[in-house]
């Protein structure tokens, strides 16, 4: 996609700002991540969200000041066309699912389609497995999430826990990373690209009971 003068450079406070969507199923934990994300806090009972809400969270990503404006998005059809209207301005989408309802983890190729369809072009795609503290009713293998990412060429799979504090951070870090580099050689062309690592096969985290692997496949 084509990064706007704003992503550069949001203001002189700031040297990037980035618009993240984040999309899935109801009740799969996005408002919980996201305030995690803002706060470092969990709330047990979180409402379900009402059309689009949204938080913001500067970031330092090797000496850059970045701006993360999170959209935190209904999962409920009813809001779905409202929802729809936030995916042209984003420059990339989470996409969510719980690991304890298949349910929600078959549902992540409509939730694609819909980024196809309504959002710019080469937008930059993450998968997240939340609520990987409840694993003894996990449902869904995270190697056939890895699978699904390789089929789609998403960025990365990342299993995560708003509850316990699993790679809430790491996801919105390496998509931060990911965004730079990609502002870089769209400023800087081909020149750019000796200086930075972009791989085209996912990167991909897992969370297992006392024990974190990450690997790029």
């Amino acid at each position: 996609m084509q990064f706007s003068s704003s992503a550069r450079a949001a203001d002189e406070n700031f040297d990037y700002l980035f618009k993240i969507i984040l999309i899935g199923d109801s009740n799969v934990g996005k408002t919980c991540v996201v305030q995690h994300f803002k706060s470092g806090v969990y709330t047990e009972g979180q409402q379900n969200t009402i059309g689009v809400d949204f938080t913001v969270r500067a970031l330092d990503i090797d000496g850059k000041k970045v701006k993360m404006q999170v959209w935190d998005t209904a999962g409920q059809e009813r809001f779905r066309t409202i929802t729809q209207s936030y995916y042209r301005s984003a420059h990339a989408a989470i996409i969510a699912y719980d690991l304890t309802r298949q349910s929600t983890f078959e549902s992540v190729p409509h939730w694609i389609h819909e980024i196809e369809k309504y959002g710019a072009a080469n937008l930059v795609i993450m998968l997240i497995g939340n609520k990987c503290d409840m694993w003894e009713e996990r449902h869904v293998l995270f190697k056939d999430a890895c699978t699904l990412a390789e089929k789609y060429g998403l960025l990365a799979v990342v299993e995560t826990s708003a509850k316990e504090s699993k790679n809430i951070d790491e996801v919105f870090v390496l998509m931060a990373r990911e965004l730079i580099a990609r502002n870089s050689l769209q400023l800087y062309g081909e020149g750019a690209r000796s200086n930075l690592c972009l791989d085209s096969s996912p990167v991909l985290i897992a969370q297992v009971p006392k024990e974190k692997t990450q690997c790029t496949c």
